[in-house]
């Protein structure tokens, strides 16, 4: 596995992709409004910041309102996503998702439930 992304739960991505971009010289690759949310990924050298702002009351509304803005997941790019989840499966780490599921920009992913993984929602992504 390798690092792909971490996704940041923000009320105004523009605005933070924005920042980013010139702080970190990190421009946008690419954007789509997915599953009620408004996702911006911004390019780094060896993976992306994933900027998520809710469109319509989604999930990362919720987060937002519990959690403020800030680092939402961690996601690690595998090949094999499958072997992957029964890896986790094997260990004894609670999924969020059983089964892959469509992801943003085409992928598939999987999510572990943060209170097998120390606190830390990680998404697998399967390009």
């Amino acid at each position: 596995m390798r690092f792909d992304h971490v996704g940041v739960a923000t009320r105004d991505a523009a605005d933070l992709a924005d920042l980013f971009e010139g702080l970190l010289h990190a421009p946008i690759a690419h954007e789509e409004t997915f599953d009620g949310m408004d996702v911006v990924f911004l390019e780094l050298d060896g993976g992306y910041f994933e900027l998520l702002e809710p469109d319509d009351g989604d999930a990362i509304a919720g987060y937002l309102d519990r959690e403020g803005p800030g680092i939402h997941h961690v996601a690690l790019a595998t090949d094999d996503l499958r072997g992957a989840l029964d890896r986790a499966r094997d260990l004894g780490v609670d999924l969020v998702d059983e089964e892959p599921r469509p992801g943003a920009w085409g992928h598939e992913v999987a999510f572990l439930h943060p209170r097998s993984t120390g606190g830390v929602l990680v998404e697998f992504v399967e390009h």
